[in-house]
């Protein structure tokens, strides 16, 4: 291999991942144009063109799309290796990056990572809010947090939570002038708060079960969101109905703002699992995260 291959690849890689010469610059600490010009020399070198340039994208060609799937995961790996070597120190130190929901990261991750960020300062822990069902991977992230139902076969899976319920709640004010929904199909005369999905743009289909029977009904109404927190904020307007956590409406129904439905139709459900991949080399840093937020019964 010549003298800078390998800095070439991992330039290339970064390019291609990005889709921008700028944001991998930043990435790479490197100017945009000596970037420019590691590509066009890789690319001379090759005999192959490996990205397709416009003026607002950059995007690897089709022919270079396999390579990229294939040496992609390898250079995440050498820079895993590479991490954990320079972790090897008397202080546990790195950054972490997680994505779950914005609850999980409200009361899961904040409150038992607390007390270890304090205790290990070189610990960075990058929480990403996401609803969807995330490629950790292909976006390389350390570390996503799901329900226990969630998690890929293929994945290390760590519970980090407590059981959890869902809850259908309403104002008073709104089950004035609509009637009680008495069985999940009932939600379909109502006005409903949705929960748009990142994937495919999907709006999220509240699931119930009882008993053998399991329902998932696509609710309609006047509102849609893409976080549980404005869904608790639109209900508790009298907006309509909403599908969220227990957890989250617990206070509200107990001061009587909010009124519970459907409660038998929502069983508990496994709760939050931190899952990573199986290759991922531990570091000193993700170990301890691991331990601190372990769910001990």
């Amino acid at each position: 291999m010549q003298r800078g291959s390998l800095d070439d690849l991992l330039a290339f890689v970064a390019v291609a991942r990005e889709r921008s010469f700028t944001n991998a610059a930043a990435k790479l600490g490197a100017s945009q144009s000596a970037l420019s010009h590691t590509i066009r020399e890789l690319e001379e070198r090759l005999g192959v063109r490996l990205l397709t340039r416009t003026t607002r994208s950059v995007s690897p060609t089709e022919a270079v799309e396999r390579l990229l799937h294939n040496i992609g995961p390898r250079f995440d790996e050498i820079q895993a290796e590479l991490a954990a070597i320079r972790e090897l120190r008397e202080k546990p130190a790195g950054t972490i990056r997680i994505t779950a929901t914005e609850f999980a990261i409200d009361t899961v991750l904040l409150p038992k990572l607390a007390k270890l960020l304090g205790e290990y300062p070189d610990i960075r822990v990058e929480m990403i809010i996401d609803y969807g069902l995330t490629d950790i991977v292909a976006q390389q992230y350390d570390a996503g947090v799901r329900s226990g139902v969630q998690v890929a076969k293929d994945m290390i899976a760590v519970r980090i939570g407590p059981d959890m319920r869902m809850a259908v709640v309403g104002t008073p004010a709104y089950f004035k002038t609509h009637p009680e929904p008495k069985k999940p199909q009932d939600l379909l005369t109502h006005n409903c708060i949705n929960l748009r999905l990142p994937a495919h743009g999907n709006v999220y289909a509240w699931e119930f079960e009882r008993g053998s029977r399991e329902l998932r009904v696509r609710v309609e109404g006047q509102l849609t969101f893409n976080g549980t927190a404005q869904l608790l904020n639109a209900a508790l307007a009298g907006c309509g109905l909403a599908y969220v956590p227990e957890g989250l409406v617990e206070p509200h129904v107990a001061k009587g703002r909010l009124r519970r439905v459907l409660a038998e139709w929502c069983p508990p459900y496994s709760g939050y699992h931190l899952f990573y991949p199986s290759r991922r080399q531990s570091s000193a840093a993700f170990a301890l995260m691991v331990d601190a937020l372990r769910h001990r019964s």
